[in-house]
């Protein structure tokens, strides 16, 4: 099957869905979610396909989902907030072990996305944040404090700070290991293609083992709250938020930004 806005291909046991919009830095539209989830669809119907990776073309991962809310209802953000949480996990609830293998930028609801997949490789150099509440948006899937806890969680989105390093998402456990760039696409394949060697059955049912105790402590009840919380963030409206876009949009995120602060 051919794709606008993703790459797909099958490598022995291994499916490899490469995010492929790289003018606009693989940021994620509509489009794009459309193709994620088709390919998703073939991967997991696809009997040979043992493992699923997940990687960006061009100079990065993703920047994140390309939400362009202008002249859309309450009714269509909702849907499209819905959509997204949706793509992100298919990564994490697929039967399937998913493996992401990240370089230069891994940003937003592209983390989010990248880091419910079972296992992450990140290049050395690479850079992972969640600018949103800069921007007067809010967090897609609020995964992050399942996997590094609510400190940093609380650090990295309150500050919207977008310049994570590689290490440092290591050391917090938001992703395995990092890697050379020359060396990131190598090290997920050979990873996946271990997975893949293994009893399927057994791997299968250690996966949804590991999900199931998530389940059982609350997780999907508690990121479906936090989606309820984003849609209201997103469909709200200020005087400092109306300016802000009003800046936004004819002055750029630098000015916007900037008049934010000024405002202290």
């Amino acid at each position: 099957m051919a794709f606008a806005n993703i790459l797909y291909e099958t490598r022995g046991p291994l499916a490899i869905i490469s995010l492929n919009r790289p003018q606009k830095l693989n940021a994620i539209n509509a489009a794009m979610v459309t193709d994620l989830n088709q390919a998703m669809d073939l991967a997991d119907a696809d009997e040979a396909v043992k493992v699923i990776i997940l990687q960006g073309e061009g100079r990065c991962f993703s920047a994140g989902f390309d939400l362009n809310s202008e002249d859309e209802t309450d009714a269509e953000i909702s849907r499209t907030l819905n959509n997204d949480f949706s793509l992100i996990m298919r990564f994490w609830d697929s039967e399937k072990p998913t493996v992401a293998a990240v370089h230069a930028y891994c940003l937003g609801g592209a983390m989010e996305m990248a880091v419910a997949c079972d296992i992450t490789i990140a290049a050395d150099g690479c850079r992972f944040g969640a600018p949103e509440v800069r921007f007067g948006s809010g967090i897609v899937a609020m995964i992050l404090p399942w996997l590094i806890g609510p400190k940093k969680s609380k650090e990295l989105l309150l500050t919207g700070d977008d310049r994570v390093t590689s290490q440092q998402a290591e050391a917090w456990g938001l992703v395995n290991r990092v890697v050379p760039e020359s060396e990131l696409r190598a090290t997920a394949q050979a990873i996946a293609f271990s997975i893949a060697d293994n009893d399927q059955l057994a791997v299968r049912l250690t996966k949804i083992a590991i999900n199931r105790s998530y389940e059982i402590a609350g997780m999907r009840k508690a990121l479906e709250k936090a989606l309820e919380l984003d849609i209201q963030v997103e469909t709200s409206e200020s005087d400092d938020s109306l300016e802000f876009d009003r800046i936004l949009k004819s002055e750029g995120a630098k000015a916007a930004i900037q008049w934010r602060k000024s405002k202290h």
